[in-house]
C-alpha cells in the first residue's frame, strides 16, 4: 500500500522529521496577534469627539409606525401627493453614545460630518437623561408654537393666557414684575393673544416708557416700564412669558424618536398643507429645517449641511433653509438639490406653492 503524500511544510526534507517552529516564527505570530488585538481595541475604543452626520428625514404629511405625524380634529382636512421633509442630524459622543476611532476616522472623510472636541457640544456635567428631557420639552414647545404659527397664518385667532415666567436681569421689570402675573394690555390696549402684544411693541422705541396692565391675586395693576432694545433693535419689557394658548382647532403631532426645536417650520407648512384645499407640493418632494416662534419667524438651526445632505439622500430636489443659516449653506450644496431662503413662515408657505406650481424664478436663495 502506499502512503499518502505528505506536504513539504510538515516534515523536514532532509531528515523526514518534522520540522521545528522557529524563534523568528513565534515572535512574528506573537506581534501579529498583538496587533491584531490593539486594532480590535481601537475599534471600539471610547475618543473624546463627538460627530454629527446626516440622521433621518420624516415627511409631515406622511406616517410613521402606521400613525400620521400630524393629525387633526375641529377642522376640514385634505390630501396631499407631496412630501414635506423634516431634516434631522445623528450624532455620537454624549453620555452613553461615545464615540469610537473608526468612526472619527469616516467622520474626517466624509464631507457630511462634522468632528469636534465633544465639550463643544455635549457639557460635562449633564447626563444623557438630561439632554433628552431637555430635547424633549424644546420639541414640544416647538409644536405649540408651530400650531399657533400655521393656525394664524390661516386666519384664525388664538387667545392666550400671557403668564409672567420670570423677568430679564437689570432691566426696569425687575422687581416691579412678578412670576405668576397675567399680562392683560399694554398702554391700555389689550392684549388678547401674544401677536397682539408683539405688534403693540413694535410700534414703541426702545427707551420709551410704556404702561404693562397685570393681573395679580385677582387685581389689575398698572406698572410703568421702561423697555429695552432686543437684539434686532425692536423694543422689549424685560419679561419672560409662558403663554397657554386656547386652541381653536385640535392639532396633534406624534412624533417620539426626534427632539430639538429644529422642526418647527415643517411642522407648520405641514398643518397649513392638511388645512387648505390647494396641494400646495404638487407631488414635489421639500425638505427643510428652522425653528418657529408663534409670530411665524423662523430660526436659525445647528447642522444645516447634514440636514442638506441627509434631505438629497431621501429624495428630496428642494429645501427650505432659514435665511441666517445661509453663510453655513453656501458653496455646500449637494448636487441636485435646491435651496430657498426663508425668514417667515409666510415665505415658507408661498415657496412650497412656487415649487408645487413650477414658478421658481423668483425664489430667494442663499445667494442671491
Amino acid at each position: 500500500m502506499l502512503d499518502q503524500p505528505t506536504s513539504p511544510s510538515d516534515v523536514d526534507d532532509a531528515s523526514g522529521q518534522p520540522e521545528r517552529i522557529s524563534p523568528r516564527s513565534v515572535t512574528l505570530s506573537l506581534g501579529m496577534m498583538l496587533t491584531a488585538l490593539l486594532l480590535a481595541v481601537l475599534v471600539v475604543l471610547p475618543v473624546p469627539y463627538a460627530i454629527s452626520s446626516p440622521g433621518p428625514t420624516r415627511d409631515v404629511l406622511g406616517e410613521h409606525d402606521g400613525t400620521p405625524l400630524i393629525q387633526i380634529s375641529g377642522a376640514e382636512t385634505f390630501d396631499s401627493t407631496g412630501e414635506l421633509r423634516l431634516t434631522t442630524v445623528s450624532g455620537t459622543g454624549g453620555p452613553g453614545f461615545p464615540s469610537s476611532v473608526v468612526g472619527v476616522l469616516q467622520g474626517w472623510l466624509s464631507p457630511w460630518a462634522v468632528v469636534q472636541p465633544v465639550e463643544l457640544l455635549y457639557p460635562p456635567d449633564r447626563t444623557q437623561d438630561e439632554i433628552d428631557e431637555s430635547n424633549t420639552a424644546e420639541m414640544v414647545s416647538s409644536q405649540e408654537n408651530a400650531t399657533v404659527a400655521a393656525l394664524t397664518e390661516l386666519g384664525y385667532e388664538v387667545p392666550a393666557t400671557l403668564v409672567v415666567a420670570g423677568t430679564v436681569e437689570e432691566t426696569d421689570a425687575e422687581g416691579k414684575v412678578e412670576e405668576g402675573d397675567v399680562i392683560v394690555a399694554l398702554d391700555g390696549t389689550a392684549v388678547p393673544d401674544y401677536q397682539s402684544l408683539i405688534g403693540l411693541l413694535g410700534e414703541v422705541e426702545a427707551g420709551d416708557t410704556v404702561t404693562l396692565t397685570v393681573r395679580r391675586h385677582g387685581q389689575s395693576l398698572d406698572i410703568p416700564i421702561v423697555t429695552t432694545e432686543k437684539p434686532d433693535g425692536g423694543a422689549q419689557i424685560g419679561v419672560f412669558i409662558d403663554p397657554a394658548f386656547d386652541m381653536p382647532v385640535d392639532v396633534t403631532i406624534s412624533i417620539d424618536d426626534i427632539g430639538g426645536p429644529s422642526a418647527g417650520t415643517m411642522f407648520a407648512l405641514g398643518i397649513i398643507d392638511k388645512m387648505t384645499p390647494e396641494d400646495e407640493a404638487n407631488g414635489k418632494d421639500i425638505a427643510g429645517t428652522g425653528t418657529i416662534d408663534v409670530t411665524g419667524e423662523v430660526g436659525p438651526i445647528g447642522g444645516i449641511r447634514q440636514k442638506l445632505a441627509g434631505a438629497t439622500r431621501d429624495g428630496a430636489t428642494w429645501f427650505l433653509a432659514p435665511a441666517a443659516n445661509c453663510a453655513e449653506v453656501v458653496d455646500h450644496v449637494p448636487d441636485g438639490l435646491q435651496v430657498v431662503r426663508v425668514e417667515t413662515l409666510h415665505e415658507a408657505r408661498e415657496a412650497v406653492t412656487a415649487i408645487g406650481a413650477g414658478t421658481t424664478d423668483d425664489l430667494p436663495t442663499c445667494t442671491g
